[in-house]
């Protein structure tokens, strides 16, 4: 039988954690009130991250790319008490929505925004993270993996979104194809990480930081 990849993606949905009411009504505004919702990482992935979460036992997240603030509730959601997520991004507009959502939920206060370019916020911040997650501007993608990879405590994990790039990956004309492309090449040759790319939707990297 022929699979379909979007009957697939939602029986996956289906059948993963369901989303918080918080994270229904961030979902439902982001189609509401921007112009690019596809963005939005989705409940599938979202119950990923939140497991990658739990399972690493993430105390401190830095998130590089916000958007409308549904990733990092997700994560804030199970991070435990006294946890924070730092989460960079460059657009007041979208992330104006994140904070609406973030003060009406209860683990809103784990997450704090800095709004500015990620990699110079990176150069402003101490101490490494537990977890780090990846879902910006895909030019940068392999100058985002230089500067993460050493802020990411041993036993920590790296998680990059999107790296099919929709398959342009496979045949990467494009500056954003390259560059996705040329990070996925670094990652798997980076001795200080030990990686795997998942199928899931358009794409996930996720590497642990050797001890």
């Amino acid at each position: 039988m022929p699979l379909n990849p979007n009957e697939l993606e939602a029986y996956c949905e289906a059948h993963s954690h369901t989303p918080s009411a918080d994270l229904q009504a961030l979902e439902k505004a982001t189609h509401e009130q921007t112009d690019m919702p596809i963005m939005l990482v989705g409940g599938l992935e979202a119950s990923l991250l939140r497991l990658l979460v739990r399972l690493s036992h993430a105390r401190r997240i830095l998130e590089i790319g916000t958007f409308t603030g549904y990733s990092a509730l997700a994560m804030a959601e199970v991070l435990p008490a006294g946890g924070e997520l730092i989460t960079c991004d460059v657009n007041p507009e979208s992330t104006a929505i994140a904070r609406q959502f973030w003060a009406q939920s209860s683990h809103g206060e784990k997450i704090s925004l800095k709004l500015g370019p990620a990699l110079e916020t990176l150069s402003t911040l101490d101490g490494a993270f537990d977890m780090i997650f990846i879902d910006a501007d895909k030019t940068a993608y392999p100058a985002y993996w230089e500067a993460c990879v050493p802020r990411l405590a041993p036993g920590g994990l790296l998680v990059v979104d999107n790296v099919f790039l929709g398959g342009q990956v496979l045949q990467p004309d494009s500056e954003a194809a390259q560059a996705v492309h040329r990070m996925n090449q670094m990652a798997q040759a980076d001795e200080r990480v030990e990686c795997s790319m998942l199928s899931v939707r358009d794409g996930v990297l996720l590497a642990w930081k050797k001890r």
